[in-house]
């Protein structure tokens, strides 16, 4: 038996497929959702409801919304024991598959489990893990909005539709655009955002009652901080009926209280709701089609049961959202349809499902800055974001220097102009033949399949010899501060010896439309900005004027188009 896993940053669920389509699998407590919540006690290992509850009256030996930190070096110490954030996922997705088997009365030993559409390549690898340590089987890894878009039934809607999949979830969010085409459903394009979602939203209630309360989040311990957030989650909840809520938290022995309007909530959520525009947008550029071309908008996930978010979303699209599958279940159900179709159950319509890289991998590369001047550091694309995938890439490459004997191949992914602005993924070295400047060249060739497996093969052409490695189990991730850091570093590199504010805002405007356009665009801006660095470095101030007014230019044609 092969079920589908949704493992939520709130919740998570388990589906299986019947005669009758596909089903939840009830936990053993009957409900349809388990908590994304571990607790620990002693040797004991709570998962669920329980430890839930257990949060609240011992929060320092429990954990929640560790999905946000997956294949991250991030430690939670709980009961004086550490886990990684793909340990205690792994509890929850080992729960899931005890209540699948006590239900379904047989071994449960393979399971098709669902990963947000923008998860990088670490956070994917580690979701693999997390299900291999629960003691399944996990050969396919399926985005969610690809699978909340089977649990809709698009793949039996009219050919050349497209749809886009809004997915807000507890601690993600993201964007899908989707085409049907025959019996091939094909993800064109995905954005997001991996740090906003529901709890967001719960956090701006419970920032609220502490400002009317005249309290300060470093006054109260864990538990209060627990007890705190599950009223301002009912709050959240109540504002689906209610304009407003009054909240009652006992703090430091007394009730503190606070009467939370509905309007006021919706007031302060503006700022995330703002951050929605980007992925969209972006989504929508890089499948190149306007809002206009997007024939049914599909919500997911328990943050679009939200009265402001619907509202939100039928704003932005001039259109009502599908809101007929209960958004908290698509992603399981689709993912069940999806375990059918590996089955290859014939009550299975057979629809070939495409889906896309979500970000660009390269390499690092140097640059020609005037005659005899190189500088190194720069990104190349080889394989494009919202690539569909499987998909091989080849790019060809020179030695810079006479008599160079060896070139390092930094293998990275992300979508910055600059290789340390990007996720590094590992490194390859060769060994070429004595030469002239650009006399050697070597072929690297990338290629990524549709479980997140990064191939990287380089060949030197002159001599034949081939080198690969494999791309996998990696935990690369950086916190806030270490890229906040990192960027300070690096601020030289942006800005350069280029004190003037109109020539800082001009390159940041052009690494911005960079990120947010792939292919000849992407080329474009690429060339137009080393052209005017170029200038820069010679620092004539005519010249840089007269540079700045065709870059100025460039960037306004492409700014209208987009």
């Amino acid at each position: 038996m092969i079920i589908g896993i949704d493992l939520g940053t709130t919740n998570s669920l388990a589906a299986y497929f019947t005669e009758d389509g596909p089903q939840i699998i009830p936990n053993r407590l009957g409900n349809h959702m388990t908590p994304s919540v571990v607790s620990v006690d002693g040797e004991q290992v709570y998962v669920g409801e329980t430890a839930k509850e257990r949060q609240i009256l011992f929060p320092d030996s429990s954990a929640s919304v560790f999905k946000r930190n997956m294949g991250s070096q991030k430690v939670y110490q709980l009961d004086g024991k550490r886990f990684t954030a793909e340990e205690l996922s792994s509890f929850v997705l080992r729960s899931l598959k005890e209540d699948a088997e006590h239900y379904l009365q047989e071994p449960v030993k393979e399971a098709v489990i669902s990963v947000p559409a923008y998860f990088n390549e670490a956070r994917r690898k580690a979701t693999k893990r997390a299900g291999e340590l629960a003691g399944l089987k996990v050969e396919r890894i399926i985005s969610e909005p690809t699978a909340a878009a089977i649990a809709y039934g698009l793949y039996q809607k009219k050919e050349n539709t497209k749809f886009l999949v809004f997915d807000l979830g507890g601690g993600t969010f993201d964007v899908s655009i989707l085409e049907l085409f025959h019996n091939i459903l094909e993800v064109r394009a995905v954005a997001g955002d991996n740090y906003l979602g529901g709890e967001d939203f719960t956090k701006v209630i419970r920032d609220l009652f502490l400002k009317d309360t005249g309290l300060s989040e470093e006054e109260l311990d864990h538990r209060e901080l627990g007890l705190l957030r599950k009223q301002a989650e009912q709050c959240k909840l109540a504002f689906a009926t209610e304009s407003s809520f009054m909240m009652n938290c006992q703090i430091k022995g007394e009730v503190k209280t606070a009467l939370i309007t509905r309007g006021r909530f919706e007031k302060r959520c503006e700022p995330l709701l703002d951050r929605i525009k980007k992925p969209v947008k972006k989504s929508l550029s890089d499948a190149k089609i306007k809002i206009s071309d997007i024939d049914e908008i599909v919500l997911v996930g328990g943050g679009t049961k939200l009265r402001l978010v619907r509202k939100y979303v039928a704003k932005l699209f001039k259109k009502m959202p599908n809101t007929s599958v209960n958004p908290d279940e698509a992603v399981a159900l689709g993912a069940a349809i999806q375990a059918a179709m590996k089955e290859r159950r014939e009550a299975i319509k057979e629809v070939i499902l495409t889906d896309v890289c979500p970000f660009t991998l390269g390499t690092e590369v140097v640059v020609e800055r005037g005659k005899d001047k190189h500088e190194a550091g720069y990104f190349a694309p080889i394989i494009e974001r919202n690539t569909t995938i499987p998909a091989s890439r080849t790019e060809q490459f020179r030695t810079v220097y006479d008599q160079q004997t060896k070139l390092n191949i930094h293998i990275l992914q992300g979508e910055s102009r600059f290789a340390a602005n990007n996720i590094s993924l590992g490194n390859l070295e060769v060994e070429v033949p004595p030469n002239k400047a650009g006399a050697e060249v070597i072929d690297i060739t990338y290629t990524y399949d549709i479980n997140s497996l990064l191939e990287v093969e380089v060949k030197v052409v002159s001599t034949g010899e081939i080198k690969k490695m494999i791309i996998k189990n990696q935990e690369v991730d950086m916190t806030d501060e270490e890229i906040e850091a990192r960027m300070k570093e690096l601020s030289y590199l942006k800005i350069h010896p280029k004190d003037q504010e109109e020539n800082q805002l001009l390159l940041l405007r052009g690494e911005r439309l960079y990120e947010e356009n792939t292919g000849e665009v992407r080329l474009r801006i690429e060339y137009e900005l080393r052209e005017f660095e170029k200038v820069l470095n010679e620092r004539n101030e005519v010249e840089i004027a007269n540079a700045r007014k065709v870059l100025k230019d460039v960037l306004d044609e492409i700014d209208e188009e987009w």
